[in-house]
């Protein structure tokens, strides 16, 4: 019986054996988010970048009409950069265009998942579809959620997040899935939280709020309004 599990933190996903299983990366507070937006409003592709300074570099090689750049290290936009947040990107008219992304947290834990055989990115937004997708073609193998979390801290979002899947998965297949005891506590969690609470009270979301991020923090919290299920392929986001 394939097994459902859920990762803490990022630094997690090192200690696993990740050829033959399927991980769904989750950065709630932004970066999963950010990309299932951006994809959901149009965007050619996703391109994940390990610093602002390869994103610079990938961007010298394009048309400047064909890309934006978005990015953070440690909260703080870089400079020249858009704002890697979901509501923010919108903004950009990222249609048709690549996104150039890099974060401290949500693209590095992608990054670390790449040996899987399926790599998904997902959020609230799209905890549906994602589910769906792995339950109709997936059914067989073992699922990782990897929470992102934050320079090897634990995230309360990120496993609020999991714990929607996790009891997705439980609607979807619960006869043919096995859940491990951190997928059971994220679940007991997701079950007994409001969304908004959750991602308003976590320590990013406070720190967001402070920022006057507010309504990204709505939009975030959303649940489910949202079809694409970004793949990973060679460093590249795709709807799958």
């Amino acid at each position: 019986m394939p097994k459902v599990h859920v990762l803490l933190k990022k630094e997690e996903l090192d200690q696993q054996r990740l050829p033959g299983k399927v991980v769904v990366v989750l950065d709630i507070l932004f970066a999963t988010t950010s990309i299932v937006a951006s994809l959901a409003h149009g965007a050619k592709e996703v391109v994940l970048m390990e610093s602002g300074a390869a994103a610079l570099a990938e961007a010298g090689k394009r048309e400047k009409s064909s890309y934006v750049l978005s990015g953070e290290l440690n909260a703080e936009t870089l400079p020249g950069f858009c704002h890697p947040t979901p509501l923010a990107l919108m903004r950009e008219n990222v249609t048709n265009r690549s996104v150039l992304y890099c974060t401290t947290n949500g693209t590095v834990a992608l990054a670390k998942a790449a040996q899987a055989d399926h790599v998904y990115a997902a959020a609230l937004i799209n905890g549906r579809a994602a589910v769906e997708r792995i339950v109709r073609n997936h059914r067989d193998e073992t699922v990782l959620i990897a929470c992102s979390g934050s320079a090897d801290n634990f995230n309360l979002e990120d496993f609020y997040g999991a714990g929607r899947l996790v009891a997705l998965f439980r609607e979807l297949d619960a006869k043919r899935c096995e859940l491990t005891d951190a997928a059971l506590a994220a679940a007991l969690l997701y079950r007994r939280s409001d969304a908004l609470q959750c991602l308003s009270e976590a320590r990013v979301g406070r720190m967001m709020l402070a920022r006057g991020l507010r309504e990204e923090i709505r939009f975030a919290a959303q649940q489910d309004n949202v079809a694409v299920v970004p793949k990973l392929t060679n460093g590249v986001l795709l709807p799958a």
